[in-house]
């Protein structure tokens, strides 16, 4: 059973009860990510969440891990472009302190100035993973392709400069002007009660004041293309469309489409660049919603020799697809997108994220079985139609060792 409450400070409190399990997933969700930073910030809302970690509560980093670990659980965090979570997994009885540890990172950090600079350098490691990693570095491309001087396009690291930049008031900042309660949720799913989650919540957060939701500027698409000439084994290609945002009518449906054309083995492009015409070993496309806007992103990493026919035949088929989508395709789509969410919701940790992100997304609770439904009733011309609007325009491109390609078909 799914329950939403509200705090009278703003903050809400989602649980998931799951009777048949001996464990929690708990975790504090925030509406703010990378796309809210300025520019000179970018990178602040990954540094910060990488700045509970190293001391909160009267407890150094070691202590945080230790005292999560001294009862069996472990501690996770994302930063995104539109959220950030914190979060716990715990068996049952020790939900109270695996929140209690989250609040006090998240309202009581140390952000002491040597281990800032520390994390700094840190950060800076993964950021130099990421650039030597051609699969990486190409869809931050894209990014900025697509949303080029937005704080949405920029990528959620940062880079040197912004790093370098950013110091202990930044964090304290960002701490005080994006974590309120109206920008919070609290979810836990798993051996509970929602009465003594609702406890537990007014007790860490209920003195908090209320705040506002953080705001964006609102994305704008651009056809634009970034290219990288390296010295690679192999040429990595992406397209990028405009795709409909989190809430929109034809969200579903540009999934499903996503799916059939290169969601998997099955897929279009996989059935024809890898297995006809052996052009890449790894290909796909998949679709990113945001609040505002969205993003279709078609993938392939080819030999640099067959960079313009790959990226011709995967405009051919995209194409394709959109015009005759034949109905058993659009139903293997279908198996595909309803298993994979119903697989993910057998685990504590999948059922917190599901209800995280449909009270995130619609301010309320939805069934699984809601969703299926939705899945169950889109047609063929409904997922074709979908896929057909987000080609209709130019797409951005991002390429890594390919040369200067052209987009067009």
């Amino acid at each position: 059973m799914q329950r939403l409450s509200t705090l009278s400070n703003g903050l809400r409190v989602v649980t998931r009860e799951m009777p048949s399990v001996e464990t929690v997933a708990v975790a504090v969700h925030s509406d703010v990510g990378s796309r809210h930073e300025k520019a000179r910030e970018n990178g602040l809302a990954h540094l910060f969440e990488h700045m509970l970690f190293k001391g909160a509560g009267g407890r150094s980093a070691r202590q945080l891990a230790e005292t999560i670990e001294d009862v069996g659980g472990d501690m996770n965090a994302m930063t995104g472009r539109e959220g950030t979570v914190f979060s716990a997994r715990l068996l049952a009885g020790d939900l109270p302190h695996g929140l209690s540890v989250i609040a006090d990172m998240i309202r009581h950090p140390h952000f002491d100035p040597d281990e800032l600079e520390r994390e700094k350098q840190v950060v800076l490691q993964e950021l130099g993973e990421v650039r030597d990693n051609a699969g990486d570095l190409i869809f931050d491309d894209l990014q900025e392709a697509a949303f080029p001087g937005q704080a949405l396009g920029r990528s959620i690291l940062g880079d040197e400069t912004s790093i370098s930049g950013l110091t202990r008031d930044d964090l304290t900042g960002w701490a005080d002007r994006h974590y309120r309660p109206k920008s919070m949720l609290v979810v836990a799913a798993g051996k509970l009660s929602h009465d003594d989650v609702m406890a537990e919540a007014e007790a860490r957060f209920g003195d908090m004041e209320g705040g506002t939701l953080p705001l964006s500027e609102t994305a704008r698409f651009h056809c634009g293309g970034m290219h990288r000439d390296r010295p690679t084994e192999q040429a990595h290609l992406t397209l990028g469309f405009a795709g409909p945002a989190v809430k929109a009518a034809d969200l579903f449906a540009a999934r499903l489409f996503g799916e059939a054309v290169g969601g998997g083995m099955s897929s279009r492009l996989f059935q024809e660049l890898r297995e006809e015409r052996g052009l890449a070993y790894s290909v796909y496309a998949s679709h990113a919603p945001f609040a505002d806007g969205g993003l279709f992103t078609c993938y392939a990493a080819t030999p640099r020799s067959e960079a313009e026919a790959a990226l011709a035949l995967m405009r051919e088929v995209l194409a394709g697809a959109a015009r005759d989508l034949e109905q058993a395709e659009l139903d293997r789509a279908r198996a595909l997108a309803k298993s994979g969410l119903l697989m993910a919701l057998e685990s504590c940790e999948g059922q917190a994220g599901y209800v995280a992100r449909q009270v995130l997304v619609h301010g309320r609770t939805v069934e699984p079985q809601d969703v299926v439904a939705q899945i169950d009733a889109l047609t063929l011309d409904e997922v074709r139609a979908a896929g057909a609007a987000m080609l209709a325009g130019a797409p951005a491109m991002a390429t890594i060792g390919a040369g200067k390609l052209k987009a067009a078909a």
